[in-house]
């Protein structure tokens, strides 16, 4: 099964500062057909203008992580944490008994595009933790990198769930094949750029979620960055 969710199908919000694209239900969006995949609960596609960002709030019982795809976020937490989240850069929070953090494009006159992306941990209130990694664009380029995963490693951001999210940049005459074990779910969301995933062709802010299939293969004619999430179907 195949199943291709164009960009335009999201959900919209449009708060001056905040410019976000909803792949799944949050906050005043709400449709009962995307209320996530599998552990997969958000993807939000953010564009934060110069000084804008959200204040200091509160989370638990999540898997939060944000990829930066261009320009720069501060961050600061109640766990202590404090940093300039550059492009290249993810980082996870695991919120679980609760945090409290704010986020803020530091620049005076550039915007940041991000993604925000939100996993259903496996386990409720566990200690929260944070994680930050840098990956640079040679890290992606060409093949798929594995950026987050249940297994501890120090190239790896740990999360708390049976997911795998992997991250790659393609360029002209790149592709790439990847096997899923037998009844994962896949969720492949493009970033930017524009994408052929399976013969079908994708552009920024298009999904694919793939079921039942033995195989994805992707390519580009121009160039294009890309996420892609391996999903235990039966998630605790």
């Amino acid at each position: 099964m195949i199943r291709i969710v164009k960009s335009t199908e999201r959900g919209h919000a449009n708060h001056g500062w905040l410019d976000s694209w909803h792949s799944f239900s949050f906050a005043d969006y709400y449709d009962p057909n995307k209320m996530g995949v599998a552990s997969l609960r958000v993807i939000n596609d953010d564009r934060i203008a110069a000084r804008g960002g959200f204040p200091t709030h509160p989370h638990r019982d999540m898997e939060i992580i944000t990829y930066v795809l261009s320009g720069a976020l501060a961050h600061e937490d109640s766990m202590g944490n404090g940093s300039i989240i550059q492009a290249g850069d993810v980082q996870k929070m695991s919120a679980g008994t609760g945090i409290r953090h704010s986020e803020f494009n530091p620049s005076q006159d550039t915007p940041t595009h991000l993604l925000q992306i939100w996993i259903q941990p496996n386990e409720k209130n566990i200690t929260p933790s944070y994680a930050q990694k840098s990956y640079s664009r040679e890290d992606k380029l060409g093949h798929l990198l594995l950026v987050a995963a249940p297994e501890p490693d120090a190239d790896t951001i740990l999360l708390h769930q049976d997911a795998r999210m992997y991250a790659t940049i393609l360029t002209t005459g790149d592709a790439i094949e990847y096997a899923p074990a037998p009844g994962r779910i896949l969720y492949l969301h493009v970033a930017t750029g524009e994408a052929i995933v399976n013969s079908k062709p994708l552009t920024a802010g298009d999904a694919m979620i793939l079921q039942d299939e033995t195989s994805l293969t992707l390519s580009t004619a121009s160039e294009a960055e890309i996420l892609l999430f391996d999903l235990n179907p039966d998630m605790t």
